[in-house]
């Protein structure tokens, strides 16, 4: 089956969240928590090296809208239920729709940090990987250093499957880093088509 015909939501809900797929005109809001974000972020994300004009992240934004309709990545805009406003992003990446795999990536902004937000979020996304989506494999990979990203599937239940030394370089190319692989798998899943 082709994976541009498999029903994925455009809205989840959380008890807290709403998480939405990234639409025109976005681009805004999503940029201004990247540059109120920044020293945080900066570490870890290569988009945020040289930080992004509005422009650029609107198209950036665009294509993730596109990215979603064709199912390759399945980028979430995350935002608070009661106060509506923008929190971050998360999403499922390098999928691979015959194997049932996942990748998870995540970032907030540094003003909603600590309230567990992203770790709500990120369980939503698994749960869908898995469940509605019929999933074998949900993996969260992070740098060994990124205490805080970390902890994210740790509290989930993900099992670290194993840390690959010395396998990528920094964001900011300096030093190589060590990476973290973290899964949640299961056994019987759906297969689409």
């Amino acid at each position: 089956m082709d994976p541009i015909h498999i029903d994925v939501p455009y809205v989840l809900h959380t008890k807290r969240l709403i998480l939405r797929r990234p639409e025109a005109g976005d681009g805004g809001m999503i940029n201004e928590a990247v540059h109120r974000s920044e020293q945080q972020l900066k570490p870890w994300l290569p988009f945020v090296q040289e930080m992004p004009s509005i422009e650029d992240t609107e198209s950036s934004t665009r294509q993730a809208h596109t990215d979603f309709t064709a199912r390759k990545k399945l980028r979430y805009l995350v935002f608070h239920k009661k106060k509506g406003d923008f929190i971050g992003s998360t999403g499922l990446h390098n999928i691979d729709w015959e194997v049932g795999k996942f990748e998870v990536g995540y970032w907030i902004d540094t003003k909603w940090s600590g309230h567990g937000y992203m770790r709500e979020s990120v369980r939503e996304l698994t749960r869908l990987a898995l469940e509605d989506l019929g999933g074998a494999r949900v993996e969260i990979r992070c740098e060994r250093a990124h205490e805080k990203s970390r902890r994210i599937p740790e509290q989930l239940g993900y099992q670290l499957e194993g840390i690959l030394r010395m396998e990528d370089l920094s964001v900011d190319g300096r030093h190589l880093t060590d990476t973290c692989i973290y899964a949640k798998v299961q056994e019987r899943r759906k297969k689409h088509g």
